[in-house]
């Protein structure tokens, strides 16, 4: 059942047949009790008042006690009809044992053989509730009776005129629920079709102001995926446009130089016009792989990994994997692991976010450091983060580009070399999916660019 609508229709028109049954159940359990309560009191009353009555006409005990000397017996007792006129039955005996009057309802046989109180009999397949009551002054016992069929049908009716009117009404009910689900579902569907109308491109927010107060958080919710999603299109827009734009100029610079290599017979031209070609295919090279190291830390984003990274050997990898950079710009690394004694600065983190965020560092220090400039790399556990700093001779951040330094493809007022602007920003990018932190420093002739990783 998919439908929200007939789910609720359902449930409501359920439940509402559920309170209905129950309420009719507690309707005729309380109506036997209270018709069995008023009936008895009737019979018992009954039964008093005609003891009273036969004493005041004074009936002579003798007569009573001779059943020849009563008169010719009453019209056979007729079975009750649709009506309740005939509900009530009397009979007078002797104590002796002798019918000496009953009522033109009341059977031949005997409705009871108790001497007082009630109690129920059976007489001819009919079932009888009596009450009876002894005169002692005339020496005859009365007898009324009250026939529990009529009770039954009395309470049937009482049951069957209270259920005939709700199953009348209850397709009434059913459409009105069925109506009022709808209207209560109307914004919804007035949300459903204001979304289908929009084109790819409209990411405002919805308004939630007309909206009914339980959809709001869904409406929040949607609001919030919109704006995630203009974001990563921002991102992505400003992404290709970026990399279309760094791109060209090192594939202009590669077909120039192809160019002065074909067309020239000078041997030193060309060995020139090559070297350079080494040079562009080198940085178009950086170029992509930082791109794709970009779309690595996007596509971390929510399924990051949760492995052991020890930092010290991860920083003696990458520091392997760079010699050839290292070799072109004759600068030399040097790793320094801080106390032994330590703690061992391992993580708990996604090695992948990790190794990109030193990596693209260790990379920035050695491009821009001098010819022949030392690296220097630390690594040191301090109290809950471990803390990895690069060091490096070059010219460093100026102090009023630390706060765009690592927005994409910014390089800054004393940038050179052929950077592409990309690396710090991976750095950062990797650094948020994992809780850490970028800080910058100048003291004497190093510039020290410091990341701290949470140790979970």
């Amino acid at each position: 059942m998919n439908s929200i609508r007939t789910r609720l229709f359902v449930i409501l028109l359920a439940t509402t047949g559920a309170v209905w049954l129950f309420a009719a159940a507690w309707i005729y359990a309380s109506t036997q009790a209270e018709v069995e309560r008023v009936l008895d009191a009737r019979l018992m009353e009954a039964a008093r008042m005609v003891s009273s009555l036969i004493t005041d006409h004074r009936i002579d005990p003798a007569v009573a006690a001779d059943a020849a000397t009563v008169s010719a017996p009453p019209p056979p007792f007729e079975e009750a009809g649709d009506s309740y006129s005939r509900q009530l039955s009397c009979q007078i005996w002797s104590l002796q044992g002798s019918l000496v009057s009953r009522s033109e309802s009341a059977p031949a046989a005997s409705l009871a053989s108790h001497m007082s109180g009630f109690e129920e009999t059976e007489i001819d397949g009919e079932r009888w509730r009596v009450y009876a009551v002894v005169n002692p002054t005339l020496g005859v016992r009365v007898l009324v009776g009250d026939s529990l069929e009529i009770r039954d049908r009395l309470i049937g009716d009482v049951i069957k005129g209270l259920l005939l009117p709700g199953i009348v009404i209850l397709p009434i009910l059913a459409a009105l629920i069925w109506l009022s689900v709808g209207r209560g579902l109307a914004p919804l569907t007035r949300i459903a079709e204001g979304l289908a109308g929009r084109s790819a491109s409209e990411l405002h927010p919805v308004d939630d102001g007309s909206v009914p107060r339980e959809v709001r958080p869904v409406i929040r919710a949607l609001n919030s995926l919109f704006g995630r999603v203009a974001e990563a299109r921002d991102r992505e827009r400003s992404f290709t446009a970026y990399a279309a734009h760094e791109l060209k100029t090192p594939l202009a610079g590669l077909k120039t130089q192809a160019q002065i290599a074909l067309r020239t017979d000078d041997l030193k031209v060309q060995r020139d016009a090559l070297s350079r070609i080494s040079t562009s295919v080198d940085r178009t090279s950086r170029m992509v792989r930082q791109l794709i190291d970009l779309a690595t830390v996007d596509a971390a984003q929510g399924v990051a990994t949760d492995e052991p990274v020890d930092v010290a050997a991860l920083l003696g990898e990458i520091a392997s994997e760079l010699e050839a950079q290292l070799a072109a710009n004759d600068a030399r690394v040097a790793v320094e692991l801080g106390d032994r004694t330590q703690q061992p600065a391992i993580l708990r983190s996604d090695r992948v976010l990790v190794r990109l965020a030193i990596r693209n560092l260790l990379e920035n220090a050695i491009q821009h450091s001098p010819q022949g400039g030392d690296v220097r790399c630390r690594v040191a556990v301090l109290g809950n983060t471990v803390v990895v700093e690069i060091l490096d001779e070059g010219p460093g951040i100026a102090a009023a580009d630390e706060t765009r330094a690592t927005e994409r493809f910014y390089r800054g007022t004393k940038a050179h070399g052929h950077g592409s602007g990309l690396g710090l920003s991976i750095v950062q990018m990797a650094l948020d999916r994992l809780g850490g932190s970028l800080a910058f420093d100048r003291g004497g002739r190093w510039f020290t660019a410091r990341v701290s990783f949470p140790l979970l």
